[in-house]
């Protein structure tokens, strides 16, 4: 059984790894092919106390994020927000020529400037592995002359201006992140429409099996790990193909059968949204006016008098 270790100073990740001190004690860019691995390493997961954004190419290994391994044949993108555990598992079978970067930012960084607090807004530091950025040659490209960008405003002397210098390349680079994740959603179709048709078939099943009045709504959280999926990666490709978080798809998915049963059944509005999972007939009915712009008795009459 894997140890965890808390590294809680970028001071500390370039000792651990064989780099030479870090020219800021708050933000550095590191080349992959400069990391030293040694054996213990395999055994040891990793919580960071600062961000790290990366491309990797030939790693020849895994990294483990969760319940999730993702081998690093091909160059990705990826994010992992402070607090957060990984694992890297080498394979002492395969040898490669390593390259790529990693970009670390302590939060400290950000300190007094806007993306302090904008930062969370990105999803993605949310996903899991699996969940990787695939770049395209143009976007790699794009990326890398960002970051060439921030490495040398913090290689140059620093002055009242360098900071300021590379939080908006920092803002760039995550912008430019999001864009290529709203691609990535769009262009692999068949994966991500066959997610879509997966939930569909939990929530059906769900509803079928009256879950609702035992355990009511699923939550995000239920439906991302029945999908095998972080539940941000879930809600971010739900907004993109259907333009609803997994919340209102949630929510959607109840008003359908509420309204079934308003149609079908002579069953009280309270009956209803007992059997919906709502603990009181005003939450349900609140709701329901907030989908449709009737009240369930309301629907129900306008139902009958058609």
């Amino acid at each position: 059984m894997s140890t965890v270790q808390r590294i809680k100073t970028i001071s500390e990740f370039h000792r651990l790894r064989g780099l030479p001190k870090p020219e800021h004690p708050l933000i550095s860019v590191v080349n992959y092919s400069a990391i030293q691995r040694t054996p213990e390493m395999s055994s040891v997961s990793w919580v960071l106390n600062f961000y790290q954004i990366s491309i990797k190419r030939g790693v020849a290994a895994k990294l483990k994020y969760g319940q999730q391994a993702y081998d690093f044949d091909e160059g990705v993108m990826f994010f992992i927000a402070p607090g957060q555990v990984f694992r890297i598992e080498a394979d002492p079978t395969l040898s490669s020529q390593r390259s790529g970067w990693m970009l670390l930012i302590h939060p400290d960084f950000l300190w007094n400037t806007q993306l302090a607090r904008t930062i969370k807004q990105y999803e993605y530091f949310d996903y899991s592995v699996a969940e990787a950025l695939f770049l395209s040659d143009k976007e790699e490209t794009t990326i890398n002359t960002i970051i060439e960008t921030m490495r040398q405003e913090y290689h140059a002397n620093m002055d009242k201006f360098s900071q300021g210098i590379i939080i908006s390349q920092l803002e760039t680079l995550l912008g430019y992140a999001e864009r290529f994740y709203h691609r990535q959603f769009i262009t692999r179709k068949i994966s991500n429409h066959a997610i879509l048709g997966r939930l569909e078939d939990i929530l059906s099943d769900y509803f079928r099996q009256d879950e609702l009045a035992k355990n009511g709504l699923p939550s995000v959280h239920y439906l991302a790990e029945a999908l095998t999926v972080s539940p941000k990666y879930l809600s971010s490709l739900l907004k993109v193909l259907t333009g609803q978080t997994a919340q209102q798809h949630i929510h959607e998915k109840l008003i359908e059968r509420a309204k079934e049963q308003l149609s079908t059944t002579n069953l009280s509005v309270g009956e209803i949204a007992y059997a919906l999972g709502f603990e009181h007939q005003q939450s349900f009915s609140k709701l329901f006016k907030a989908k449709t712009q009737l009240t369930p008795l309301a629907f129900r009459q306008s139902f009958t008098e058609n």
